[in-house]
């Protein structure tokens, strides 16, 4: 972005925002930004190509609807994350979503973090499938433990996780934290990080480089000694406030059913990729595919309706993929949904499978952006929808993530298949071109992506689809793509391609670059018909 220009990042702490909230955020983006807004990996929506002086108005306008952009950016506790399935998922032992925002209120406007060494992050998930708690600062998993027969909340504590330029997996503090101890936790290692994090060079000043400067032991102890300082001399009224209220569910009530010959084309392929059967029997939560988090202001709008029509929760929640789900949908509502989410354009299929790539804003608006990261995440959606490679089981659970640079605004270090944008030469000539990245996941067996080769931008899709040509010709029995992948990675492939040594060699040949003459598009980046040339200026990290 130019000088003259801002982005507004808008907190929705633990991804909740109601219908009220979404037409207001469609007025904002009419009125002061380009018609549309983005749903990010860290469940804000941001406003871009924002005028300096009419932020002021903006941010008047979200608090009279309950939001804010306070501390969104900055070296504070940013947007308290929380799983989209929190409170639905069968694999989780309770619901944190009310942790999640008694977190956040908490450390909103709290002078506690108001000058951090550098921005700071929790994110609370379901259970170890639905989120990435061992990449962020603080990251939680609910658990239940007996104690003298009783059921005991608590949680797993994860904390030094992080991705940027260098990312590291999280730590586990101990085998169980009560919950009693979750704020007590978070403030000591709050106060560790500001006491002792890198306030000097702003490229190390995260408290995951702290973690592992310092070593994780020595770390751990700080925090164990901390808390139990910040429990002996924390004030007794100085609490969480956690809503323990039940959740209000209001089920719709339909006059007419939608009958079977009405339903839409397409549907059967809609339902199989976009909806996740929630524990609650008879109800869906439904995954909105928004083409790399893009989402115009009527969508906006008429999202805000579906929600009140189809949510019988009455509210819809972003994910850390770029999508908005609605939850708590009868089964039988699905047919009438899909009908309208045809008419908004938003009924694209494949959003919980590998179709639906996560894409950074890129050079569209990041000034730290070498490619268009964002534009090519939407052109691999495009072509795989195309081929209906989202109806393949086989690629249903893996992952294509792709960031502008090095920094990991596009979490492409926990992806199946990864990319972070750079440029490349031929002789004078420039063209965009992407690190490629093997074997990345956020799961319960968490690791970083292995560093495969370089791709040029405009061979990444015919590469990727040569990866799943290769899978195909080499899987066994149970295998999928992402099992297969981390087979290979971890060096227990028993195929005849069983090493990311074997994969170069066979995707080398993507990696030539013709001469301009012979290929004028290749030295474009996608999105632009002029000549590649990579520039940046000074800018401040997403992720």
């Amino acid at each position: 972005m130019t000088d003259d220009y801002a982005m507004v990042r808008v907190k929705l702490p633990a991804g909740e925002v109601y219908p009220h909230q979404l037409e207001r955020l469609a007025t904002l983006s009419e009125q002061y930004s380009i018609g549309s807004a983005h749903v990010s990996t860290r469940q804000n929506v941001q406003l871009h190509w924002v005028i300096l002086e009419d932020v002021s108005e903006i941010m008047r306008n979200l608090a009279e609807v309950g939001l804010t952009s306070r501390e969104a950016c900055g070296n504070a506790v940013r947007n308290v994350m929380c799983s989209p399935l929190a409170g639905v998922c069968n694999a989780e032992e309770f619901d944190v979503t009310p942790y999640a925002i008694a977190t956040a209120k908490f450390f909103l406007r709290n002078p506690l973090n108001q000058s951090l060494p550098r921005k700071f992050k929790f994110n609370f998930t379901c259970c170890e499938k639905h989120g990435m708690a061992r990449m962020v600062d603080v990251g939680l998993i609910p658990q239940i433990k007996i104690i003298n027969g009783k059921e005991q909340r608590g949680f797993k504590v994860f904390l030094g996780g992080g991705l940027g330029n260098k990312s590291f997996v999280g730590h586990q503090l101990e085998d169980w934290t009560p919950e009693e101890d979750l704020l007590y936790t978070s403030i000591a290692t709050i106060r560790i990080f500001d006491r002792l994090g890198d306030r000097k060079n702003m490229a190390r000043n995260r408290m995951r480089y702290l973690v592992d400067e310092m070593g994780w032991e020595k770390f751990q102890n700080l925090v164990l000694k901390e808390r139990a300082l910040v429990r002996m001399t924390q004030s007794a009224i100085v609490k969480l406030s956690i809503d323990q209220n039940p959740q209000k569910i209001e089920p719709h009530v339909r006059i007419s059913g939608f009958d079977g010959k009405s339903i839409p084309d397409g549907f059967s392929r809609w339902r199989k990729g976009n909806t996740f059967a929630q524990k609650q029997a008879g109800y869906y939560s439904v995954s909105i595919t928004l083409e790399a988090g893009d989402v115009t202001a009527s969508q906006l709008r008429a999202i805000a309706d579906i929600s009140r029509e189809f949510s019988a929760e009455g509210y819809a929640r972003t994910g850390f993929v770029q999508d908005i789900y609605l939850r708590w949908v009868a089964e039988s509502d699905l047919p009438r949904l899909y009908s309208k989410l045809l008419e908004i354009g938003l009924a694209n299929p494949g959003s919980l499978t590998m179709v639906h790539p996560i894409g950074c804003s890129g050079t569209t608006s990041c000034n730290l952006a070498l490619t268009n990261s964002h534009r090519l995440a939407k052109e691999i959606q495009r072509k795989f929808i195309e081929l209906k490679l989202d109806e393949d089981e086989d690629l249903r659970e893996a992952s294509i993530k792709i960031s502008g640079c090095p920094n990991s605004c596009g979490q492409h270090e926990i992806a199946t298949l990864g990319f972070f944008g750079g440029g490349g030469r031929a002789g004078k000539d420039m063209y965009p071109i992407y690190q490629m990245s093997l074997g990345g996941r956020s799961d319960g067996d968490t690791m970083l992506g292995l560093t495969l080769l370089r791709i040029p931008a405009k061979r990444v899709i015919p590469a990727t689809l040569k990866l799943i040509e290769i899978f195909k010709a080499n899987k066994k029995q149970g295998d999928d793509f992402k099992s297969w992948i981390h087979k290979v990675v971890t060096g227990h492939a028993d195929s005849a391609v069983k090493s990311l040594d074997d994969i170069k060699k066979i995707l080398l040949p993507f990696t030539e670059a013709p001469s301009i003459e012979a290929d004028k598009d290749f030295y474009a980046d996608y999105g632009s018909d002029s000549h590649y040339h990579a520039r940046t200026g000074k800018g401040e990290c997403a992720a």
